[in-house]
């Protein structure tokens, strides 16, 4: 059975950096986001972020908390799927505000993973050195 995977842009980032019009386009850029996390695609993945980039000027910050997939963020939904080239490729890319913010559930990243035995794995103990 295939998940559905659902994109949701925060209103107040489509509001402030595009045009209305445009929101469906970016939806379109991130469309199978989480199909790349998924298959570990860091080249897939760093592709797609540098299109975003280019056209939408926006960074993965900030829509990052706009996307859920399977219902967790993208770097969760990494760490669920064991996926360590695209889950460390986003810490990298990503601020330490970025990835010490609660996030839906009202935890952050940290905590989330260390209460889901995921701390100690790859994308964890990259996480702990970023944001250390």
């Amino acid at each position: 059975m295939m998940k559905k995977y659902t994109f949701i842009l925060l209103s107040a980032v489509s509001a402030s950096c595009f045009a209305p019009a445009s929101s469906a386009d970016i939806n379109e850029a991130l469309a199978n986001i989480c199909t790349i996390v998924k298959n570990d695609d860091k080249s897939e993945l760093r592709k797609k972020l540098k299109n975003v980039q280019n056209d939408y000027n926006l960074r993965l910050g900030d829509y990052y908390s706009g996307i859920s997939c399977g219902g967790n963020s993208l770097i969760r939904y990494a760490m669920e799927n064991s996926a360590v080239d695209t889950g460390t490729y986003m810490i990298k890319r990503m601020g330490k505000s970025d990835l010490t913010q609660v996030e839906q559930d009202g935890m952050a990243l940290k905590d989330w993973a260390q209460n889901n035995g995921y701390l100690e794995k790859p994308i964890g103990q990259e996480l702990v050195a970023r944001i250390n």
